[in-house]
């Protein structure tokens, strides 16, 4: 019979592993802790792999319908004028990248319903334990009956339960990067339909994205390690937040004010996982339970690649996991490595720490011709190698 593989995880990630493990011979059933598909919605961005993977899955087409409206980024002062700003149409253009932003809410669902008939779903529930032997893997669910598995691949996120259970507690894997990260959706569209607008002081970031109608306010800050965060806490987020932009100006006191408000705000930290190796046993990690990676977008692109490379190995050799486990870890780890060693070039962009910093990114920005954006780009955020499109 097929192999059976279950997936946590209906994310990114979780949704085109299943979808290829199908298109494999693979009988891939996905549980997802939520009700439902759920997502921060911030914009993300399918480059470089991924743009081959979405088009091998037929789906490139329904992204790019779905694309946001924004062709570029403009750095206001606190009275709200325009002091520098970066055409990303334009460096878009001169690198002959093909790539698409769209929502992570917009990108899951389009993953999942590439693939939804040919796996089974089992929303609202998660694993609580993990047991394995030589030839397949006891799983016991919050809701469901145990159920066994040949194989467990955990693409659950920064958070992951899979690695947990697996692997051991999440402070042995994941660190702190310095820095925190909110999002919430706004009642109406963005004032600039065209262009993200963000504000920044000494050490914090706020943007309005126009997304597609429907504005995103963002707010990306400097910090330490918060003694008890707990990442499903919200009103300890909206304090967080509160303490942190407390006497920003532009907008900021308004969006704080919507913010202690929402009911949809997404807190995280800026955080790395850092594991010497991805599986154990029949248990393998995928996207950002394996590696999460920086500010820009890598992680939707870099699990989407990794999910497809994945799946490739484990048809290659289907009765000897571990070798086809071991195959991906060291096919992706070449794009993954670099990314992870980006963030601080993308926070001191994003979020520099001065306002000396602040001042020369802007002044910097108004004299940076799209080529040489397109060649930062590539160099430090674009992945440098497209196995998907090598791959038969």
């Amino acid at each position: 019979m097929s192999p059976t593989v279950l997936i946590s995880g209906a994310g990114i990630a979780g949704s085109t592993l299943a979808y290829w493990l199908a298109e494999q011979g693979f009988r891939p059933t996905v549980v997802e802790r939520a009700a439902g598909l759920r997502s921060s919605g911030s914009p993300v961005d399918v480059r470089g792999p991924a743009v081959e993977v979405a088009e091998r899955m037929g789906v490139m087409d329904r992204l790019r319908d779905a694309a946001t409206t924004a062709t570029g980024m403009a750095f206001v002062n606190d009275a709200g004028r325009r002091v520098g700003g970066v055409n990303t149409r334009a460096m878009q253009r001169a690198s002959g990248s093909r790539e698409v932003e769209v929502t992570r809410t917009d990108l899951a669902t389009i993953l999942y319903k590439a693939g939804r008939d040919s796996a089974e779903y089992l929303f609202g529930d998660t694993m609580t334990a993990i047991s394995q032997d030589d030839t397949g893997v006891e799983v016991t669910f919050e809701k469901a009956a145990p159920r066994r598995f040949d194989l467990v691949v955990g693409a659950d996120g920064l958070h992951s339960m899979t690695r947990r259970l697996a692997f051991g507690p999440e402070s042995a894997f994941v660190r702190h990067m310095g820095l925190y990260v909110a999002t919430m959706p706004l009642d109406g569209p963005a004032e600039r339909r065209s262009e993200v607008v963000i504000y920044n002081s000494p050490g914090r970031m706020v943007a309005i994205h126009p997304v597609r109608g429907r504005a995103l306010a963002a707010f990306i800050f400097r910090g330490p390690a918060v003694d008890g965060f707990d990442h499903r806490d919200t009103e300890q987020h909206k304090r967080i937040l509160g303490d942190a932009y407390a006497g920003a100006g532009w907008q900021v006191p308004e969006l704080l004010e919507r913010a202690r408000a929402a009911e949809d705000l997404w807190f995280d930290s800026v955080s790395q996982v850092r594991i010497d190796c991805w599986h154990n046993g029949r248990v393998a990690l995928l996207g950002d339970a394996a590696s999460s990676v920086s500010l820009f977008g890598d992680g939707s692109t870099l699990a989407m690649s990794g999910a497809y490379t994945l799946a490739k190995e484990l048809a290659a050799s289907p009765g000897d996991p571990q070798a086809a486990f071991a195959r991906y870890e060291a096919e992706h780890r070449t794009l993954v490595d670099s990314r992870q060693d980006n963030v601080a070039a993308a926070a001191s962009l994003m979020v520099p720490a001065t306002r000396i910093g602040i001042d020369a990114r802007n002044l910097a920005s108004r004299f940076w011709p799209a080529a040489a954006a397109a060649s930062w780009v590539r160099n430090r955020l674009v992945p440098r190698r497209e196995p998907a499109a090598a791959a038969a």
